[in-house]
This record gives structure tokens, sequence and C-alpha cells, in this order.
């Protein structure tokens, strides 16, 4: 039966580029639906930026933009990277679209219509410089715990507690650095507390539309009242002007919380693809064969299990059929942080030119349908994508295709023999159960079998050995069935792998000269076709070009004669923004060259800690090692740990020089005055 399907991943913020954690995601995703659609099923997949919220107003008013046109600018990368990583979506939208606008103001209209809307006086900080309302993550003091300083207004970083932002010592604003006010404000309230909303949720996530874990997790959110019944907490949808969102009907000045029109997206840019399609889009909801599925990272689980199925539900709208989560991507074992420079840059990917299919392969070889983080080890990497794509898939053509060129004109043998039929109906069988593992996705598993059967092909090659056929008189037809069965066998595991490699099945179908290929298609045979000359498919990965994605960014392109004074004064901060940087003395005690590195010295500094840290500055241009150790220096003390390919860098020395590096006077490391001591603080 043909299923009907409509399928997103989760919005991302509007704030930046996409970073790896998204496009693994819609690897994932995109995978998925590509499998779904070679197995016949119609698939509508839509995402969209998801625009609103404070970060995005203080940031655009930071570079000088309204909103609108600096989510326009973030949103004119997002085709370029989509393409580059072959992630197709059938429409990408924006929250701040009209369609998301009206479904927005509908949904609530319809919840409060339902008794599920309630409005509550509450105290709130406020910044007076800003003349604006705080966030908790915009108040920032000391922890009213153990006393740790610059800690946001939820949690403290340093012991992790949690608690209310009028908790915190000597409290004041990330925005401007202002002491903030407590002022009273009206806000309103989905009232998830509700016994309805507790009934249908405590259902609803237990029947199978989550993963086990993540079922057991949500249940944890009921608490019990003294009668034993599940209670759940009332959520807070508004904010206060000024505020870059969608203005809550009836309440001037008052704005959804982004988290409540966010998901609305969805909805949202399914509407507007269907618009273009010219189909209803209220009827197309309303078809009880649909199904809606959510792919998602394990942090927002909340938001898509809890929050987004009440308002569906409440607002008289179709719930999702299931939320799928998965856990988030490691490097080497580190934690993925852009604050730490442990990320992977997917720009930075596509720039050095390292193909988007290998690490399409390496994510989906990696990915199994729990909740579980998964590792992107450079070495493990190009190991696998070497032998399992080019030594073992892609081997199996290029061990053939000459010879049907050369020998047979690149028609292929009408009949393969016994030994040939019992190989290629050993493959085909495979078909349902990689196809289920797929689905289920099981895809490591699922990429595993395949490759089982790539060595099941290679071994009948060693075999058979065709290379030593050719050289022997005679043995024409029995070179030309061996060919054609390494031929068909490549061309049914190429079927198998299309769903995570589909630019490489297209160069494979043209090399066949097949049209595009189905899930069916592995149960035929080509029969007596001709395929065309053959070219090389993919290379093999290089490591020195993977090891360039972990290297410091080389300084940007500045013009030759710079303005007098250097590069113009960057955008203003307030003092908030500066009491961040923690500023150190350090006393260089050691400084060595880095073995395979031409820009790294890797410095040992005394930070007046009783140990050492180790720091990789990119200063080997300009100081040789014994002219620095010794010597004072300032440091960035606070700078988060990042992880590199010749070990943990624990800081930054700080150095004067133009944009331009290379450019006189060049690069001066910053030295205090005889006297100061290691671990005084630059203020």
């Amino acid at each position: 039966m043909t299923r009907r399907l409509f399928v997103t991943t989760a919005l991302p913020y509007a704030n930046g580029p996409f970073h790896i954690g998204h496009i693994m995601e819609y690897i994932q995703a995109d995978t998925w639906v590509r499998l779904q659609r070679l197995r016949g099923h119609e698939v509508r997949f839509v995402c969209a930026d998801d625009t609103h919220g404070a970060p995005i107003m203080i940031a655009a008013e930071k570079a000088g933009q309204t909103p609108q046109q600096f989510v326009a600018a973030v949103a004119a990368t997002r085709k370029p990277m989509l393409d580059g990583f072959h992630i197709a979506f059938d429409h990408w939208h924006s929250t701040d679209a009209p369609e998301n606008h009206a479904l927005a103001r509908s949904i609530y209209l319809a919840l409060r219509e339902a008794g599920l809307i309630e409005s509550r006086a509450i105290e709130q900080f406020f910044d007076p410089a800003k003349g604006m309302f705080l966030a908790d993550r915009f108040v920032k003091g000391e922890c009213p715990k153990c006393g740790a300083k610059d800690q946001y207004g939820d949690n403290c970083e340093a012991c992790g507690a949690v608690y209310q932002p009028t908790e915190l010592k000597n409290p004041y604003s990330a925005l401007s650095g202002a002491t903030p006010v407590l002022r009273t404000s009206e806000h309103f309230f989905f009232r998830l507390s509700d016994p309805r909303c507790v009934e249908f949720l405590e259902a609803w996530t237990q029947d199978g539309r989550l993963q086990p874990e993540v079922a057991n997790k949500v249940r944890e959110w009921f608490a019990r009242d003294e009668s034993g019944r599940a209670t759940l907490g009332d959520w807070d949808i508004s904010r206060e002007a000024p505020y870059f969102g969608i203005e809550i009907p009836d309440a001037p000045g008052k704005y959804f919380y982004v988290w409540l029109d966010a998901p609305v997206g969805y909805l949202a840019s399914l509407q507007a693809l269907l618009q273009s399609l010219g189909i209803d889009f209220e009827a197309y909801l309303a078809d009880p064969a649909l199904e809606q599925v959510h792919f998602i990272g394990k942090d927002i689980v909340t938001f898509h299990t809890l929050f987004w199925p009440a308002m569906l539900k409440f607002s008289g709208r179709k719930v999702p059929d299931f939320v799928y989560v998965h856990g988030h991507l490691t490097v080497s074992g580190e934690k993925m942080s852009k604050s730490r420079g442990t990320g992977i840059s997917p720009a930075r990917w596509l720039e050095l030119g390292l193909d988007a299919e290998w690490l399409r392969y390496y994510i989906c070889a990696k990915l199994n349908a729990r909740v579980e983080d998964l590792d992107f080890n450079p070495e493990d990497f190009v190991a696998r994508v070497n032998s399992d794509l080019v030594g073992k898939y892609v081997n199996i053509a290029s061990r053939a295709a000459g010879f049907v060129g050369k020998r047979f004109g690149g028609r292929l043998s009408a009949d393969v023999g016994v030994e040939g039929r019992a190989l290629l109906d050993g493959l085909r069988a495979h078909a349902e159960p990689v196809f289920q593992l797929f689905d289920s996705r099981e895809y490591g598993k699922a990429l595993r079998e395949v490759m089982l059967l790539a060595d099941r092909v290679n071994e009948y090659v060693d075999r058979v050995k065709p290379w030593e056929l050719a050289r022997q008189p005679g043995m024409d037809a029995a070179l030309h069935d061996a060919c054609t069965v390494c031929l068909e066998a490549f061309r049914v595991l190429t079927i198998y792998l299309k769903p995570v490699l589909p630019a490489l099945a297209a160069k494979v179908e043209a090399f066949l000269q097949v049209p595009p290929l189905q899930w069916a298609d592995a149960q035929r045979s080509m029969g007596a076709h001709t395929v065309g000359a053959w070219q090389h498919l993919m290379q093999r990965v290089d490591p020195a070009r993977v090891e360039a994605l972990f290297e410091p960014p080389a300084a940007p392109a500045v013009p030759a004669a710079p303005l007098p004074g250097g590069e113009a004064i960057a955008d203003e901060i307030a003092i908030g923004d500066f009491a961040k940087i923690d500023l150190r003395i350090a006393r260089i005690v050691a400084a060595e060259a880095v073995e395979g590195s031409t820009k790294l010295l890797r410095l040992t500094l005394d930070v007046g800690e009783g140990r050492h840290r180790t720091v990789f500055s990119g200063i080997a241009a300009h100081y040789k090692p014994e002219q620095l150790a010794g010597r004072l220096t300032v440091v960035v003390a606070n700078l988060a740990p990042r992880k590199m390919k010749f070990g943990v860098s624990e800081g930054m020395v700080l150095a004067a020089s133009h944009a331009d590096e290379k450019a006189e006077p060049g690069v001066y490391v910053l030295e205090p005055w005889a006297g100061a001591q290691p671990g005084q603080r630059v203020r």
C-alpha cells in the first residue's frame, strides 16, 4: 500500500549559517525520505527558518539591520549548503511568512476558545537602558548557591544549580550591563495542567509514537499530586514588546514566545508548498491516511512531545504520528561546540572540496534507531569510507567495466550462468531486509548488510579472476558472463545505497544507461543491455584534506595597503560583554615547533594556577621557539578548551597585527611590563 507522508526536520534558528548538527539531522531525514520515494511512497518534505525571538532582534540591531534584513541574509546561505550535501527538501519556508502568522494566530484562538489560555501577572527583570524585559539568558550575575560570577539567569555552569533570575546576586543585563529592575507584567499561559491535556499527553506519549527511551524520559515529566493524578506545569507563551515575532490577537504589545510559533512553521511550510501545487491544505491534513513524521535532536524533546502535540490536539488539528529523536554529534569523543572550536564547519567541508557523500555515508553508517550520540573520528572516517565505498563497492565495477567496454562493445551478456545467477539471486533476496532496516532507521545495520553483500561479490571476482580469463584463448564467453555478473551486482548494490548516496547513484545510472533506479528494480535484470564508457566514480579520502578541517582558519584577506591605523574599530559592545573575557598574565615556560604544522607553536604557560597549560598559537611564521621561552604575555584564560589535531589548546595568547598577518609590520605577541606576575587579571 502506498504511504502518504508529511516529513519535517527541526527548524534551524536564523541567527547564523548551518552547523554540522543541522546537516547530520538533514542527512538522516533526507535518507529516509529518499528511501520511501524509491519504494513508491508519496512524501512532502519541508522545513523553514525559525526567525523570531529576542536573540534575532538583538543580533540584527548590532548588525545595523532590521530583523527581516538579518534573517534574509541568513536565509540566502541555506540553498547552497543544502544542495552541497544533496539534501532535497520540497520546500524551505520562514516562520515570518504570512502563512505562519495566520496559522499561529488561528491555533492560539482555538486554544483560547477551548479554555486553555489564561493570563497572569508575573514579576520579571526589566533592563532600564534597553527598555525591555529580559529573558532568563539575558540576565547574569553571581550564582546564589556557589557564588560563581557571570552566571546566566536560569542555571549555574560552575555548580549546576537551577534557580530563578531573581535569585542571582548582583544581577546585570547581558545586553547593556545595566542593573535590571523588577517589574510586573501580564503574561499568557497555555494550561498544560488542564486534566484534558494531561490525559491526552499521557496516552499519546506512551502509545508507540516515540522511541522507548524517549517515552520513558517523558513519563518522568509527569509529576503526581496527593491523589496520585499526573500533573504538568503551565507554559508561558507570551513576551513583551519590543520583540520580533507575531503579535498576540487582542493583546497589543504582546507577542507569542518564539517556541509557540516555531513548530507552526512546519504547517506553514507545508501550506506554502501545497498552494504552489494547487492542493487543498486543509483537505490534505484531514486525510486519515496521512502520516506526520518529525526528525528532531534530543535537546528539543520537551517542545515536540508535550507542547506541540497538545497545541495541535486542542486546536482541532492532526497530531504527529511519529517523533524520531537522535543524539548529538561528537568529534573524537568530544562534544561538538562552536564556542570551543571543536565543531566541523559544513561550509569548510565544501570549501575544501571534500565529497559530501563521504560524510553522508559515514554519518549513516553510525546512525541507529536509538537516541545515541555518534562520533566523528577522522582516522575512522578515512578508513571506513576508503574501505567500504572505494575498496568494496566501486571496486566491483572498476574490475569489470573495462573488459566489457573493450572486449564486448559495452554489451552485457544475456545469460550469466548458474553461479552468477545464484550470486545475483542472493543479493536480490536482501532487498526487503535492507529496506526494513533503513525504514526503521537502523542505517548502520543496513549499510553493514550491504557491505557484506559487496564482500560476496568481491569474493566471486577473486574466485573467477576476470583478468586471467581475459588472457586465456577461448574464454571470452566466461569473461563476458563474469563481468556481466559484476555490473548487475553493482547495480543492485547501488539501489541499496541510493538513499544515502544519491549523487553517486546518478553517476552509476548514467554509466549503466538506465532510468533512475527504484527499489523494485533490484528484482529485475538489465539483460543484454549496453552500458556506457567507464569513468572513475569516487576518489579515495586524502587524510591531509580531512586534517585541514581542524586547522585554524586563515586570516581574512584585506587590501594590500591598509588604511592608516589598521583595521576599522569593531562594533560597540557593552561592559557586560567585555566582562565575559578573563584576561590573565601568563609566563611562557616553554615553546616548541609542532610537527606536521607550519603555522603552530606549542606554548607551555604558567597562569598562576599551580599547573601548566598548553596553548597552540599560529605564530610560527613570526617567532622562533627560543625567542619566547621565559617571556610574560597575556592569555584569554576562560576560553573553552579546543581539541585540535595536535592536542587540546587551553586558551589563546594575544598578539597585535593587521588582519593580513603577512603585511608589515607583522605579528607581535603582547608582553606586559616587568613586575607583572602570572595569574594577575588584566582589567
